[in-house]
């Protein structure tokens, strides 16, 4: 498999783009505005979407990428996510007041989206690929992805918290390769980042301590205007494990 990142700030502003992870050419991790860098062609060749959860950073795109390419498509797109998660984007996003209700359009029969449950533990297999969902804890409804292409795998924790049945998860993973992991706010935040059930360094590390696997660690979703704060707070907090802040661009494989 392989992922490159499309979006990875926790914010917008000059090249700055939120949470879009492509993985090879046809699946999509969250729909930021990451997505609004591919090309027409690029999207129309997405066939399915995985969401983390509803916040407007990780899917605000994904309603215009459906309404850019879905005539140009055969078949419809498939969009996965929990079963809370799809009841939120169907009742405030998907819902002919914010944005149509691609799952009716043009027909029931024949629609441009189909919605597809997932539930944490439970992977869906495409081909000789795996996604299945982690747990995550945040303020709404969400979840990670493990990533598994039988040679070797990623995770993505998704927005979350201190959270014991994440690393559950990932210490079970054999051939786990990449981490990557968020870290919203500088720990001068820290009292926000507890709020809003995010992460900063300070609770990163008590985290990455519970980690019992090798793995490269990549740290996601810094707030625009504080990555160097972040950044050296992280080198202080958790240098042992040699994590690297990711980028617009970075290509995994595994």
């Amino acid at each position: 498999m392989k992922m490159k990142t499309l979006g990875c700030s926790g914010g917008i502003g000059a090249n700055l783009r939120t949470t879009t992870l492509l993985v090879d050419d046809d699946i999509l991790i969250d729909g930021g505005t990451g997505l609004s860098d591919l090309s027409l062609e690029e999207l129309a060749r997405i066939d399915h979407i995985f969401i983390t959860h509803s916040h407007l950073d990780h899917t605000a795109c994904i309603p215009l990428m459906i309404d850019s390419v879905a005539r140009y498509r055969s078949k419809p797109i498939r969009l996965y996510a929990t079963e809370a998660v799809l009841r939120i984007l169907r009742e405030h996003m998907f819902n002919w007041l914010l944005w149509p209700d691609f799952s009716c359009i043009p027909s029931e029969a024949e629609p441009f989206v189909t919605y597809h449950t997932v539930a944490v533990g439970e992977g869906v297999v495409l081909g000789s690929r795996r996604i299945t969902p982690i747990p995550a804890q945040h303020v709404v409804p969400a979840v990670g992805y493990h990533l598994d292409s039988g040679d070797g795998s990623l995770v993505f924790t998704g927005d979350t918290t201190s959270n014991d049945a994440l690393w559950d998860a990932v210490n079970r993973i054999d051939n786990l390769r990449y981490l990557i992991i968020e870290t919203a706010f500088s720990d001068e935040q820290k009292e926000i980042a507890i709020l809003s059930k995010h992460l900063c360094p300070d609770l990163l590390a008590k985290e990455l301590a519970k980690l019992r696997r090798p793995a490269d660690i990549y740290v996601t979703h810094l707030k625009p205007g504080e990555e160097s704060i972040i950044a050296n707070e992280v080198e202080e907090s958790v240098g042992s494990f040699c994590p690297k802040i990711l980028r617009r661009g970075q290509l995994f494989e595994f």
